[in-house]
């Protein structure tokens, strides 16, 4: 499964980024989506998880109420829809596909995307 990340940027503090990822070369509803990030000098974590019809969710405690995560099977994407930018929200954006566990953790995912870099400046 290859996942290809897009829509990050730099945006202004309390603005709004919508992250996509697209999958090709396997059967999207078969896997768990999640976005996880990285920043500077910091492990990676666990940001929102989607299970594979859409329903059941998980979010990091940061960003419940900000970040909503969802999916189209029909165009095997996952999305993040992020508002309320905060400048800790900076770091790279990796896409994960999980088709065995749930919930998702950083340790045990299947398939890694490149990632996508999100500023926001204060």
């Amino acid at each position: 499964v290859q996942l290809q990340a897009s829509g990050g940027g730099l945006v202004q503090a309390g603005g709004s980024l919508r992250l996509s990822c697209a999958a090709s070369g396997g059967t999207f509803s078969n896997y768990a989506m999640g976005w996880f990030r990285q920043a500077p000098g910091k492990e990676r974590e666990l940001v929102a998880a989607i299970t594979r019809s859409g329903g059941p969710t998980q979010y990091a405690t940061s960003v419940k109420g900000r970040f909503t995560i969802s999916r189209d099977n029909a165009k095997n994407t996952v999305y993040l829809q992020m508002n309320s930018l905060k400048p800790e929200d900076t770091a790279v954006y990796y896409c994960a596909a999980e088709r065995s566990r749930w919930p998702l953790v950083t340790r045990a995912i299947d398939y890694w995307g490149k990632g996508t870099l999100v500023t926001v400046s204060s």
